[in-house]
C-alpha cells in the first residue's frame, strides 16, 4: 500500500479545505444557527418537550447530522469530480497509485472535513440551547461511521457525475428530503401508526434515532438496530466502490 499517496491525496484535500474556510466551514455553520435560532429558541420556546427532552436540546442532534450527511456527500463528490472537470485526474491516474489509495485518500479527507465541522456545530449549539451528551464515546462512534458511510456515497455520485447538475442531483432530490422527513425535528412517535411503518423505510432514520440517543439515552429505535443499519450502509457502499473499480471502471476525465 501507498501510504505516501494516500497522505498526499489526503493533505491536498484537506488544503482546499483551509483555502476555502467560508465556504467549507463557516457556510454551514451559520446555516445550523439559524436554524438553532428559529426552531431552537423562538418555536422550541412554545413548545412541549418530546420524550422528557426540550424541544430545543432534541433537534441538535437532528441538525449535526443533517449538516454531516450533506457536507459527507458535498465534500467526497466534488473532490473526485473536480480532478475529472479539470483534466487533472490524469495526474493521478498516471501515477503509482491504486483505486483503493484513491478511494482511501479522497474519502479519508471528506470524512475528517465533515467531522470537524459536525464538532463545530457541536459546540455552537451549546451557545442557543443547554444539552448534555450521556454517551460520548457512542456519539463519536456514530459521527465517524455517519462520516465514512456518506463520505464512500458522495465519492460514488462524484465518479459518476458527469456535470454539476447531476452532482448537486441525489444530495438536493434524495438525501435532504430523507433527512427532514428521518426525525431531525420530531419523534416518528408522533406520526399516525401507518406512517410511522412508512417511515422505518427510510435509512436516515436510524442514524438521526441512534445519535440522539447517544445524547439523551431516548431512541424512535433500538440502538443496536441503528448501529446494524449504519454498518449495512457502509457494507453496501464499499461494495459498490468496489464493484465500481473490479468491473474495469476507469476514472477519466
Amino acid at each position: 500500500m501507498n501510504i505516501y499517496a494516500i497522505r498526499a491525496i489526503y493533505l491536498f484535500e484537506m488544503a482546499r479545505t483551509w483555502r476555502t474556510l467560508l465556504q467549507s466551514i463557516v457556510s454551514p455553520v451559520i446555516s445550523t444557527s439559524l436554524y438553532f435560532v428559529v426552531f431552537g429558541a423562538a418555536i422550541g420556546s412554545h413548545m412541549k418537550g418530546i420524550d422528557g427532552v426540550s424541544y430545543g436540546a432534541f433537534i441538535v442532534p437532528g441538525l449535526i447530522m443533517l449538516s454531516l450527511l450533506t457536507q459527507s456527500i458535498s465534500n467526497a463528490s466534488f473532490g473526485i469530480y473536480f480532478p475529472k472537470f479539470v483534466g487533472t485526474i490524469y495526474e493521478i491516474l498516471s501515477a503509482p497509485v491504486s483505486p483503493f489509495e484513491i478511494v482511501a485518500g479522497y474519502v479519508g479527507a471528506a470524512a475528517s472535513k465533515s467531522i470537524i465541522l459536525g464538532l463545530i456545530i457541536l459546540v455552537t449549539a451549546r451557545l442557543f440551547v443547554p444539552f448534555q451528551i450521556e454517551h460520548p464515546l457512542w456519539m463519536l462512534t456514530f459521527l465517524l461511521l455517519t462520516a465514512a458511510t456518506f463520505s464512500l456515497f458522495g465519492f460514488i455520485i462524484g465518479i459518476w457525475a458527469d456535470n454539476f447538475e447531476k452532482l448537486q442531483l441525489v444530495p438536493l432530490l434524495v438525501v435532504t428530503p430523507l433527512t427532514f422527513l428521518g426525525g431531525s425535528f420530531y419523534s416518528i412517535h408522533m406520526l399516525p401508526p401507518f406512517w410511522q411503518k412508512v417511515t422505518l423505510f427510510n435509512p436516515v432514520v436510524y442514524l438521526i434515532s441512534g445519535f440522539r440517543w447517544s445524547f439523551y439515552g431516548v431512541a424512535d429505535v433500538g440502538v443496536g438496530v441503528s448501529v446494524g443499519m449504519t454498518l449495512v450502509f457502509l457494507a453496501i457502499c464499499l461494495a459498490a466502490v468496489w464493484w465500481i473499480f473490479r468491473s474495469g471502471y476507469r476514472l477519466k476525465a
